[in-house]
């Protein structure tokens, strides 16, 4: 019973960040397909350090991966769908890996980076809360070896 509390309060927080992650992302991303040369006043320069010579490819994917598999997370959480704990680490683990990227491109750091790292982070490490209630993958094979040790 404990754990079915603990998880709906985990599910109702991963909602509310995956939806605002997701929400960003489709702004950002939308931002750079529909001007892929200045969105929102970043000049085409900042991608010296990287393999694109304007923003449409960073674009899309901040639109399709981060914003919309943000929200698809979200509904997956409502849904209790059987794969989102999975997902939510998935995303989590996207959203820090973008920005170490973006920054490796841009040769700096914004607290704007720092900040959505750190969400990232959460989210990973609510999903892999999540899935230790729900005594799901990955986590079910560690319970199982840690109770295996035990025994010794």
């Amino acid at each position: 019973m404990e754990n079915i509390k603990k998880t709906a309060l985990l599910s109702r927080w991963m909602t509310g960040i995956h939806v605002c992650v997701g929400i960003g992302a489709i702004a950002g991303g939308t931002g750079a397909v529909l001007n892929p040369l200045s969105p929102m006043g970043m000049p085409p320069g900042m991608l010296k350090n990287g393999p694109f010579t304007d923003f449409l490819i960073p674009g899309l994917f901040l639109l399709c991966v981060l914003g919309f598999g943000n929200l698809l997370a979200a509904v997956a959480l409502i849904k209790k769908l059987p794969f989102h704990g999975m997902l939510s680490g998935a995303l989590g683990s996207v959203l820090m890996l973008w920005i170490v990227i973006q920054c490796w491109m841009l040769r700096a750091v914004a607290a704007l980076h720092v900040i959505f790292f750190l969400i990232g982070a959460v989210q990973g490490l609510l999903a892999l809360l999540l899935l230790f209630f729900l005594n799901q993958f990955p986590l079910d094979y560690i319970r199982k070896w840690l109770s295996l040790k035990e025994k010794v």
